[in-house]
């Protein structure tokens, strides 16, 4: 009889995982740490933000306190704006508004006078990038679209698994979003090479590296940026807006590339 309460328990439980939702963009550590969420006691909450950050609370006196302590765990150094998906269980996310934490956008007044930098909010720095014909791309010269900006390698494991994701992405949104990957620590012809053998079609840009010890990017103005100052890891990502403005930013693969269709759709309308 014991053993049945127990398989019934289990069952019980087994249940609530499967109910509920797992939240947009968790990585393994995420849905391990949303499973422990949902079978946690007392009062509890589960907050998220674009890019897979998440903080999450239980035992707490009442469901404000969860909630607060967990939009406080997910904030923690967190550029981007966390929301609650979960509370005692329930699920509380607004999934319409989720792609709209990429806002507000930038008008172009206001970029001209925003400070450079990487950090969200900020003007991404002016690389000088070539495409296949030699013709010059600056990214401060916008063509009106929003951007991703791909730091990868040929030689990274990581760049290479992701590569699919992000190309069948890539297609969904067609010429509304424009891809710029650009090697780093390799010639651009061993990045193309890979790309002609792995049959995938998408953009690539000459960062102006050309060795595995050149870490040394161009910058439109003339003068040179490290990779290491753009990118703690690769693959690295950046989103930028219309203007150049850095919406979003990612260190390392971005796992489910299909759950962010919607935020580079938002942004493509909204953006000023």
């Amino acid at each position: 009889m014991g053993r049945l309460r127990w398989l019934g328990l289990g069952l019980l439980l087994l249940g609530t995982v499967c109910r509920a939702a797992m939240p947009p963009h968790m990585d393994s550590a995420g849905q391990e740490a949303y499973r422990q969420y949902l079978n946690a006691e007392g009062h509890r909450a589960f907050a998220i933000s674009p890019g897979g950050r998440w903080g999450w609370s239980s035992g707490a006196a009442n469901p404000d306190i969860a909630c607060e302590q967990a939009l406080a765990y997910c904030q923690d150094r967190n550029e981007q704006r966390c929301v609650l998906h979960g509370v005692d269980g329930d699920t509380v996310f607004d999934a319409k508004a989720w792609p709209g934490l990429w806002g507000p956008y930038a008008d172009a007044a206001t970029a001209v006078r925003t400070r450079v930098g990487l950090k969200r909010g900020m003007r991404f720095p002016d690389l000088l990038l070539t495409d296949a014909r030699g013709r010059v791309l600056k990214l401060y010269e916008s063509n009106g679209t929003v951007r991703v900006l791909h730091f990868w390698g040929s030689w990274c494991g990581h760049c290479r698994k992701e590569m699919p994701e992000m190309r069948a992405a890539a297609e969904k949104l067609g010429k509304s979003v424009q891809f710029i990957l650009t090697q780093v620590r390799e010639d651009i012809a061993d990045s193309r090479a890979w790309m002609k053998r792995q049959a995938i079609h998408l953009p690539l840009y000459d960062s102006g590296a050309r060795a595995s010890d050149n870490g040394d990017l161009r910058l439109a103005g003339g003068g040179r940026l490290n990779d290491r100052e753009l990118a703690k890891a690769f693959p690295t990502t950046y989103v930028l807006d219309r203007h150049g403005i850095v919406l979003f930013s990612r260190t390392g693969p971005i796992h489910g590339w299909s759950e962010y269709v919607s935020f580079l759709q938002h942004a493509v309308r909204n953006s000023k």
